[in-house]
């Protein structure tokens, strides 16, 4: 039993699926299920089964190991922690991000709190679901999570703090007539967060009720705009972040029954008994002016064309 077959069953039993928790790790499905296998060998129980639905169930030995996993999983993050400190290594900082955040802002944010900070620290980012990051929080696979707002907490779980707000829009075309029939019936044009029923643009197309056959899924939110420019849809959009496409005259807004709608970006992170001096000082930074000018008009940083989040996780290192 290690920690790494330890903290690959949280995956699975947090995030539902074998899938889920590979593209999490970014393994593969099959390097997932030999952790579980030997986890039930060592345990000599199923531990967590298949539903006839395709979801995941712990057996009652799994529901009793879950608990008692996470607790191991995140002093074995502490123990990391410990030494790094005591060997004077840089401190370590991973933050994720939803797709919209991860494409348009976190490069710039990351980029701008290393230039400040003035301590050394080994930074890396990636992008998690709306419905991993909690779990990525709580098993200490990332320090800080930028996305939506996770709910009311209990008293030792994942804190998240509102850090900007903004407006959900709907796009299209500037010269397209806006599409006959109500919005269910309009064909729409997404990223990722389309499909996340935890993000802005899921809430929207659930909200609409809009069925998956009228969505189309595009790599990122840049080409999604580009897409409608073109007129071959309608696209959600955050205002702030569209805008200059509004300025050039490539897009225009259509007003739904459900649109302009507020939206607020958030930081999720541990109770501050939990955080490393990284995370505290990132998250003072996000705070900051600096950081706020980033997010309301993202600088030169990475183009959102050519975005390719970096893997963070590592745990299959050892």
């Amino acid at each position: 039993m290690t920690v790494t077959q330890l903290s690959t069953f949280v995956l699975v039993a947090r995030l539902g699926s074998v899938g889920a928790a590979a593209r999490t790790l970014d393994v593969s499905e099959s390097a997932v299920s030999q952790a579980l296998t030997a986890l039930r060998t060592h345990f000599g129980d199923p531990l967590i089964r298949r539903t006839g639905g395709g979801g995941m169930r712990l057996t009652p030995a799994g529901a009793r190991l879950l608990p008692v996993a996470s607790r191991m999983v995140a002093l074995s993050a502490d123990a990391e922690a410990a030494v790094r400190a005591a060997r004077g290594a840089p401190d370590e900082l991973r933050v994720v991000a939803t797709s919209t955040l991860a494409e348009f802002v976190l490069p710039s944010l990351v980029e701008a709190f290393d230039g400040r900070s003035g301590r050394r620290t080994e930074t890396s980012f990636g992008v998690a679901a709306g419905n991993e990051i909690r779990v990525l929080v709580e098993n200490r696979l990332a320090d800080v999570a930028l996305g939506p707002y996770l709910g009311a907490v209990r008293g030792g779980e994942p804190v998240s703090e509102p850090l900007f707000r903004t407006q959900l829009v709907v796009v299209t075309g500037a010269r397209s007539p806006r599409p006959p029939g109500p919005p269910p019936q309009w064909s729409w044009l997404v990223d990722s967060s389309g499909t996340d029923p935890d993000a802005d643009s899921g809430r929207l197309l659930r909200r609409l009720g809009v069925a998956e056959g009228h969505v189309r899924v595009f790599p990122n939110q840049a080409a999604t705009w580009a897409a409608a420019a073109e007129g071959a849809g309608v696209a959600p959009a955050l205002a702030h972040l569209v805008s200059p496409r509004i300025r050039r005259d490539e897009l225009r807004i259509l007003e739904t029954p459900a649109t302009p709608s507020d939206a607020t970006w958030h930081a999720t992170v541990l109770q501050p008994e939990h955080r490393s001096p990284a995370t505290d000082g990132f998250l003072h930074f996000l705070h900051t002016p600096a950081a706020t000018r980033i997010m309301r008009a993202p600088g030169a940083g990475v183009p959102p064309s050519q975005f390719r989040p970096p893997v963070y996780v590592t745990l299959w290192g050892g």
